[in-house]
């Protein structure tokens, strides 16, 4: 894969460093770590050591026992200059967190410490990503000093907004999520680099249909969209081909990714019997109704009928994940979701995996209040084919999307796919 030289400046958000570095090092990446002395403030240098299995630098004049190597590499014969043989490898160098005092030495071109000096004779993607308090953030010399380095080509990861340091105080400056940045290096200097999923064509569904009661109200659920747009976002960062097939979802479109808006499982069933002609991996994230009115009102139904009450008829939709499964060409790899409620979860689940045929099953408990739908946060058993159970710890759904396409590869490395083994 590719090499990352990541320089860690001084504050708070310097703890995320180490989950960027900790991505970076499972997507097959080698990463090498600068410091500044502030930062030893709040991660000590060991901890990245033990993360990257590379020594960590912060001082210009000590000398670095790798040579100037990344984890993979063999070294020089001889000891050169360390700052100027790591730039020399990387192929990118990102910074985060990035203060607000080493964005305004970048921004002038001060070389008074490993990491500025690095950023000076480096001539990889530079990757920003800042943190700092909002005040200091929306303070005109670094809106300006910012201006300065995006002018120069480099990569800005916009912080986010949310609680900061200082106890009580809220806005923008927080550092972005390290999924975030990490595929903000990818992007930025990695897009020549074969990924695992390059050229997969691969159909996401995500969201939850609603089936009209009349002009105004629908029969839904609560899914927001968010566990099968990170599966499709991840997806798109390895490489893929992604088109996403979304029912009622309000999240932002990530630019490379084709969506398809839908509103009913009708029109839902239409897209993804369409899309799945070409695709070679389908998840099938979207939670969709079971039921729909069986005689929806065109126009609006009058609230004086609450006066007499109403009886609605419902009638089944079209189980559209087993249709699917049930043409699918040898070699395409299918995985559903499944949203179990409470004891016999798993047994339930494996029944839906065998009887609609699928490769594996994502199922998670939503009798829970804190995982499921429309919360940031999932965690998931992978029941795959094979009787094996891949459980996925709590975590942002970024993190069980990461799961849920390490399962996809898998399944596509040799493992034969129900539509293989019947072909065969």
């Amino acid at each position: 894969m590719a090499r990352i030289l990541l320089g860690v400046t001084g504050g708070i958000s310097a703890y995320k460093a180490v989950e960027v570095v900790r991505l970076a090092t499972k997507a097959g990446h080698s990463v090498r770590v600068v410091q500044t002395p502030a930062s030893l403030q709040f991660v000590g240098r060991s901890t990245f050591e033990g993360v990257t299995g590379a020594p960590v630098l912060v001082d210009e004049f000590e000398p670095d026992p790798a040579r100037g190597a990344f984890p993979g590499d063999d070294p020089p014969s001889h000891a050169p200059i360390s700052h100027l043989e790591l730039v020399r490898r990387a192929d990118a160098y990102a910074i985060a967190p990035a203060s607000a005092n080493t964005i305004a030495k970048l921004a002038h071109g001060i070389a008074d410490n490993l990491l500025t000096s690095a950023a000076l004779a480096s001539t990889a993607p530079l990757v920003i990503a800042p943190a700092m308090n909002d005040r200091m953030w929306r303070h005109p010399a670094t809106v300006s000093n910012v201006q300065v380095l995006r002018e120069r080509g480099a990569t800005i990861v916009w912080p986010a907004t949310g609680p900061l340091a200082s106890k009580g105080e809220y806005g923008e400056g927080r550092l972005a999520e390290p999924a975030d940045v990490l595929a903000a290096i990818e992007a930025a200097g990695l897009s020549y680099l074969p990924r695992s999923l390059d050229g997969v064509r691969m159909l996401v569904t995500a969201g939850g249909t609603r089936e009209p009661i009349d002009s105004v109200r629908y029969v839904g659920n609560r899914s927001s969209g968010r566990m099968g747009f990170a599966v499709a976002a991840e997806a798109a960062r390895r490489g893929a081909d992604v088109e996403v097939v979304a029912a009622n979802v309000s999240l932002p479109h990530e630019e490379g990714i084709h969506y398809i808006d839908v509103e009913t499982a009708a029109e839902l069933e239409q897209a993804t019997v369409r899309a799945f002609e070409y695709a070679e991996v389908l998840v099938m994230a979207a939670a969709v109704a079971d039921f729909r009115p069986a005689a929806p009102e065109a126009s609006k139904i009058s609230k004086s009928d609450r006066e007499t009450g109403m009886s609605l008829a419902l009638e089944p939709t079209s189980d559209v994940l087993a249709g699917l499964s049930s043409r699918r060409r040898p070699g395409q790899v299918v995985v559903g979701f499944a949203a179990e409620h409470g004891e016999g979860a798993l047994e339930r689940a494996r029944g839906k995996l065998e009887r609609k045929r699928l490769d594996a099953l994502v199922v998670n408990d939503i009798s829970r209040g804190d995982i499921g739908f429309d919360v940031e946060d999932n965690e998931v058993t992978i029941l795959m084919t094979d009787g094996t159970d891949r459980r996925v710890p709590f975590g942002p759904k970024r993190q069980v999307a990461n799961s849920i396409l390490d399962a996809v590869e898998a399944l596509r490395g040799g493992r034969a796919t129900s539509g293989t083994a019947e072909a065969s």
